[in-house]
Order: C-alpha cells, then sequence, then structure tokens
C-alpha cells in the first residue's frame, strides 16, 4: 500500500453560505464545487482551496459534532506579508512568532477550526 497525499480535509462550518464567504473572499482560495447533496436540509458539497493545491478543503454543514478542526498548517513564501494582507481583507490573525520551524501566525475561521499559517520548511 502506498498513500500519496492528503486528498480532502472536511471542515465543519455550521453556514456553508459564510464559510464559503471567507475562504475564498478573505482567504483568496479556488471555489473547486458548490453542488447540491442528499447530506441534510440545503446541504451543498463546497470545495475550496489555495490556488494550485492539489489538496482540497470540504465546507461541511452535515455532520453536527464533528470536532473542530485545530492547528492545520498552511504554507505561505512570507507569512508577514501573508497576515498584513489577511488583516486588509478583515481576517483577525495573531502577530507573527519566530520559531525554529519558521516564522507562524493563528487565526480561525468563522466556525472556530483553527490554521496555522507559516513559511517553514516544507
Amino acid at each position: 500500500m502506498e498513500i500519496t497525499h492528503v486528498h480532502k480535509l472536511t471542515v465543519p462550518v455550521t453556514d456553508q453560505d459564510v464559510a464559503k464567504a471567507f475562504y475564498v473572499g478573505k482567504l483568496g482560495f479556488e471555489l473547486r464545487g458548490d453542488l447540491p447533496v442528499p447530506m441534510g436540509e440545503n446541504s451543498r458539497w463546497i470545495e475550496v482551496a489555495p490556488k494550485g493545491a492539489q489538496t482540497t478543503l470540504v465546507l461541511c454543514d452535515w455532520l453536527p459534532d464533528a470536532p473542530k478542526l485545530r492547528g492545520a498548517m498552511l504554507a505561505t513564501k512570507d507569512t508577514d506579508l501573508a497576515v498584513a494582507a489577511l488583516r486588509d481583507a478583515g481576517v483577525a490573525i495573531d502577530d507573527p512568532q519566530r520559531t525554529p520551524w519558521g516564522n507562524q501566525a493563528t487565526f480561525a475561521d468563522p466556525d472556530g477550526n483553527t490554521f496555522i499559517l507559516t513559511d517553514g520548511p516544507a
């Protein structure tokens, strides 16, 4: 058996439209899909991803007991510049911290899923 990469990551959200606006409008992710699904009333299969990324995020509202995502790491070329751009877009994000693993800053989406932005080695 050979696992080659993370294909999709489910992100639990309460309002798919609010989540989609955050990930696409504020983070600048690409919308890869928005289709109805039979998982719940008015639920949709919404996939987003950073431009050119192989792994997508599925913004899921049909698993109400799913735990929040914690500490998912998102890569950037320059954390300081990315933090400034996210703040300009209205995202609340911590000040960057230098670590042995790169310059990192933490933020959350509207549902409390947390992400670490890093320019550390891949």
